[in-house]
């Protein structure tokens, strides 16, 4: 079997491909990596609005007396803190210091949580906690291959999906949700998240309707120039905000006190390795994931080696890009902690030479 042939489709594959988006392989699925062209996809997002399918991604239902008990135990962040229709960015971590993957919890109510993970981790995710899911007191349902996820962003995201419905969308603030009908459609998750920075909204809805309010999504947005974007622009829009992507910036090996994430990692309850990271944090870590800029020409990917003014290797990049929104090469990378400080001096080696650039605090913008 041919690997296309292999490759998982959204409902909404045929009208990428009728729309002329470059197809490619991505964590199992066939998906748009670009419509026509990323920078304008990429200035689409930031200025007005774009529509992302990102239905890949997966989701999981956890219910009964014991699912506080499990999320709170498996991921990294203080899951008590979290009220009905709210929620919290957090990781999985595992047992060896580094990270099974990142998600969002979402709390209905006390007994029942959604769990949304990266597409490329759902096998692996879900297996990780079920793992621990040992009392019998908590009920996993994988409804990931059911629903479909819409990234509708932007700053005049809001005001396209306004019209669809009556949710008075300024009462969910800022990953918030609710659930109500959208585009005449019932029973839509409706959340102010995103993994762009510009704002706007993510719309879970049931795979049989998702053409209805991808049609009435462009319909309402037809007076904001509203654009279908690719995956290409997610990753340059997340990066010049500092967003970490698994398999990049954080991964099985990388504590989140070393990604910067210590805002995530809570130590009030315990959590799988937990007094792992505590010492990190109390010890300080060797290394740090930092943000930089490149003074000279360039552009830096993944894999490339960091460096100090006498060519010795500190680090390494892990993201990397030609900002679109800044016209200037920006990335993010794992240094030694003594070249984590903001205005530090940093060479990326591109192609046998050394391209100066410099430290900075992210977000870059």
């Amino acid at each position: 079997m041919s690997e296309s042939a292999a490759l998982k489709n959204t409902a909404l594959t045929e009208l990428h491909i009728s729309l002329g988006a470059k197809m490619v392989p991505f964590a199992g699925y066939n998906m748009p990596v670009l419509y026509n062209n990323l920078i304008q996809e990429h200035l689409a997002v930031r200025n007005s609005v774009g529509v992302f399918d990102v239905s890949h991604m997966g989701e999981f239902l956890v219910e009964g007396p014991g699912a506080y008990a499990l999320i709170e135990f498996v991921t990294s962040n203080d899951v008590s803190s979290l009220t009905d229709g709210r929620v919290q960015y957090s990781c999985l971590p595992n047992e060896s210091g580094g990270i099974v993957d990142d998600l969002l919890v979402y709390r209905y109510n006390d007994h029942k949580y959604m769990l949304v993970v990266n597409a490329s981790n759902i096998e692996k995710d879900w297996n990780w906690i079920q793992k621990f899911n040992t009392s019998g007191q908590a009920k996993l349902t994988n409804l990931s291959d059911d629903y479909s996820l819409l990234a509708v962003q932007g700053p005049n995201a809001i005001l396209t999906i306004q019209k669809l419905t009556s949710v008075n969308l300024s009462e969910t603030p800022y990953y918030h949700f609710t659930e109500g009908n959208v585009a005449g459609i019932d029973d839509i998750i409706i959340s102010n998240t995103g993994y762009t920075g510009a704002g706007g909204f993510e719309l879970y809805v049931k795979n049989e309707d998702a053409r209805k309010l991808w049609d009435a999504l462009f319909e309402a947005g037809a007076e904001y120039q509203i654009k279908p974007i690719g995956l290409g622009a997610r990753d340059t829009l997340r990066l010049e905000k500092g967003f970490c992507l698994y398999g990049n910036d954080i991964n099985d090996s990388t504590s989140p006190i070393e990604a910067g994430l210590g805002w995530i990692t809570k130590f009030n309850n315990p959590f799988v390795n937990s007094e792992y990271h505590l010492k990190l944090k109390e010890n300080k870590p060797s290394k740090k994931l930092v943000g930089f800029e490149l003074t000279d020409k360039g552009i830096p990917r993944q894999h490339y080696p960091i460096c100090n003014a006498n060519g010795e290797v500190i680090g390494e990049v892990t993201s990397g890009t030609m900002s679109p929104s800044l016209n200037k090469p920006i990335g993010m990378g794992y240094v030694q902690s003594a070249f984590s400080t903001a205005g530090s001096e940093i060479f990326v080696e591109i192609r046998g030479k050394l391209i100066r650039g410099v430290v900075v605090k992210i977000p870059f913008m």
